[in-house]
């Protein structure tokens, strides 16, 4: 029986060699984001990275030798690079040298002064006016593509007194609370879905609503915690990012020069 099976199995799989892998070079990357569909998304990155540096160039925005060292020790304390052996391995690790690292740090230290260059002033008004989509939300929902299917664990929910958990785990489409057992996180409203923030905002805790349709199915949700609104330094990094996401689209679209 022994031999019959060897005589079935793939030649490859009873051979004793390993065959090596080597590190994809430059080309065979880029090979694999073109035939995989994702070299759009990194070409629209670099786009929107060029977009910022002449931004920054354009308004005289700057970063000074002290600013960047101290964003590169932030860095590096920050992924528990003590010394420069760990520093190195994580460099290998990332296939980059440190030159092309130093610059990505100077780059995030470059955009995060083009933000609040151009919004840094008008986060408190912007705050004042929009307050309540930056309430934060302990969230938990359920994803399905089908209409009845959402309908029927509504139902059970409300009726049957089954675990939320179980039935993310069963049903859910969304990747991450299918993981999380329906559980997606602490969000601000302004982070949301337009329909899921509507169909939100004015539910108490634990409450389950009808599903709510978006371009990603049906929603079955449940509010765990509302959390209360402040101006706290999360919160206006949040509003700035907003502002800052707003201008860049408009930039890219031609709106705004």
């Amino acid at each position: 029986m022994t031999e019959q099976l060897k005589q079935t199995l793939p030649q490859t799989a009873l051979s004793e060699e390993i065959v090596q892998i080597y590190p994809a070079t430059d080309a065979e990357i880029l090979a694999y984001l073109r035939h995989s569909a994702k070299f759009a998304e990194i070409a629209h990155a670099a786009e929107r990275e060029a977009l910022i540096l002449a931004s920054c160039d354009r308004m005289g925005i700057k970063v000074s030798d002290d600013e960047w060292q101290a964003a590169g020790d932030a860095f590096r304390m920050e992924r528990k690079l003590w010394g420069n052996p760990e520093t190195i391995a994580w460099l290998d690790q990332q296939r980059i040298d440190v030159e092309e690292w130093s610059a990505g740090v100077k780059i995030e230290l470059l955009e995060n002064k083009l933000k609040e260059h151009l919004f840094g002033a008008l986060v408190d008004a912007s705050y004042i006016s929009d307050r309540n989509n930056y309430r934060r939300v302990a969230l938990s929902q359920i994803l399905v593509p089908e209409l009845p299917t959402a309908q029927k664990i509504v139902q059970m929910l409300r009726e049957e007194n089954v675990s939320f958990a179980a039935l993310a785990l069963e049903y859910s489409k969304g990747k991450q609370s299918q993981k999380n057992a329906g559980f997606v996180g602490i969000r601000y409203l302004v982070e949301l879905l337009p329909e899921v923030t509507e169909a939100i905002e004015n539910i108490k805790e634990g409450e389950i609503i009808d599903p709510v349709q978006t371009k990603l199915g049906y929603h079955i949700l449940r509010v765990e915690k509302w959390f209360p609104t402040e101006l706290n330094q999360a919160v206006r990094e949040q509003i700035m990012d907003s502002l800052f996401e707003s201008w860049l689209q408009k930039l890219e679209n031609g709106e705004v020069s």
